[in-house]
């Protein structure tokens, strides 16, 4: 396909900084749902989402009015000088949907990093305690050079020049069953790697009764659309609570119905402590929670907590209208249905092509390994990298992920018409066939 060279691009190699890294040459002008443009009119099916952001569709007509509506009325005052009502009426939706009996109260911030920090530091105020557990392989933001990067478990490239890393982060292996590193298989292994969180506490490390918190992802994101087993959980709770140690669900990426319910860890029938959320809440604009039990931010203290920006009124109230069309349209349970669609048509390539070496996901966040070989599971990265570009010569958007970037993950809208989800999946298949046939 011939190109069409991109003046917008040529401005991003000048003036934008190197360290912010671009996967698809392409500069977008607008977007309709599940369907993004280029400056050349060329359209897109996007299975990105904005990293699984835009859950209800780009330019979603609804949202547009209530933003437009909010721009209107008031802009900005900053919460911490005055109160107003779009923040304290979603506060109110956010306590009431969040998992668990539990009362809950709010702080709302900007980004999915801003809001792991302060749930850290929520966590550590409240239990008067220092220390972090974290995941390898896990992502919990870059945004910031605090806990939110030291407790993202992957050096490359989040890390690489920028030690020394905020101490008091302790990273433990995650229940990566499909690449073990106790070299078990689930679920005969026993949970061999929560009895070794529980011995590398307890005889070489820090030990639990000093950990404020453990932060987790129900389903890993940037490692690769990773699903921790539910026995797995279940068990870790147990193990915390009789330390007195917090656990915060991460539910960045892996919230707003997109594993088929509202949250990830509604599948684990576990209540979190403290629940962090972003992306999705406000379908693209700045806004992430911090939803936690009453008694956990009831121990904070005035005025340590808060920012200038830290829930807008705008992205306010399009979050206000998110949760109410995540509940009238039961917008997890589409999420459900679209994702058997999905898992059916990719366990389906794993049976054709030798390239697919794991299925896995819930909900519409599913996701493949590529392998060079079944049996060695050596990570098929280069490959990985040629299915996306062919997919988008095609006209289909997809993202890649994991430890060895060698996972393509799916992040269509929840509202993608049901065609347009097989057509995108055609091109997959198509894709991965082209690359099989061309590797060695």
């Amino acid at each position: 396909m011939s190109q069409v060279r991109d003046p917008y691009l040529d401005l991003r190699s000048r003036y934008v900084m190197d360290g912010v890294a671009l996967y698809h040459p392409l500069t977008i002008e607008r977007g309709e749902n599940a369907f993004l443009y280029d400056i050349n009119g060329r359209r897109y099916i996007d299975f990105t989402c904005g990293i699984g952001v835009t859950s209800l569709g780009h330019a979603n007509s609804e949202l547009i009015s209530v933003a437009e509506e909010q721009l209107r009325k008031l802009w900005h005052v900053c919460f911490m000088v005055m109160n107003y009502r779009p923040y304290v009426e979603l506060a109110e939706k956010l306590a009431r949907i969040s998992p668990g009996s539990s009362e809950k109260k709010v702080l709302l911030q900007n980004s999915g990093s801003e809001a792991i920090e302060n749930a850290i530091k929520i966590a550590r105020q409240a239990t008067g305690r220092i220390y972090i557990i974290s995941y390898e392989n896990s992502f919990h933001g870059r945004g910031t050079y605090g806990y939110a990067l030291a407790a993202t478990g992957k050096y490359k490239p989040y890390k690489i020049g920028l030690e020394p890393i905020t101490p008091g982060v302790e990273l433990i292996p995650y229940p990566y069953c499909y690449r073990c590193v106790f070299k078990q298989e689930y679920p005969e292994c026993g949970l061999a790697c929560l009895d070794y969180l529980k011995k590398w506490f307890t005889y070489s490390r820090v030990p639990l009764e000093r950990v404020a918190a453990l932060i987790i992802e129900m389903v890993q994101g940037e490692g690769g659309f990773v699903v921790a087993p539910v026995d797995y959980v279940r068990e870790l709770k147990k193990l915390l609570d009789g330390y007195g140690v917090l656990l915060v669900d991460d539910e960045v990426q892996c919230g707003w119905g997109r594993t088929g319910k509202m949250w990830a860890v509604e599948h684990y029938g576990v209540e979190p402590d403290i629940l962090v959320t972003a992306k999705a809440i406000a379908n693209g604009l700045p806004l992430s929670a911090i939803v936690g039990r009453r008694e956990i931010m009831e121990k904070t203290l005035p005025g340590s907590f808060g920012g200038t920006y830290g829930g807008n009124p705008v992205s306010c109230a399009v979050a206000s209208r998110v949760v109410d069309i995540m509940l009238r349209d039961k917008l997890p349970d589409r999420a459900a249905a679209l994702g058997e669609i999905v898992r059916k048509r990719l366990n389906e390539l794993y049976g054709k092509f030798k390239l697919v070496g794991d299925v896995r996901g819930l909900g519409i966040m599913q996701a493949i390994e590529l392998v060079k070989d079944r049996k060695t599971k050596e990570p098929a990265t280069d490959e990985a990298a040629k299915i996306i570009d062919k997919a988008r010569e095609k006209g289909l958007l997809l993202l890649r992920a994991g430890l060895y970037l060698n996972v393509i993950r799916l992040h269509p809208p929840l509202t993608i018409e049901e065609e347009n989800l097989e057509k995108g999946l055609e091109i997959l298949e198509e894709s991965i066939k082209e690359v099989e046939a061309e590797s060695p």
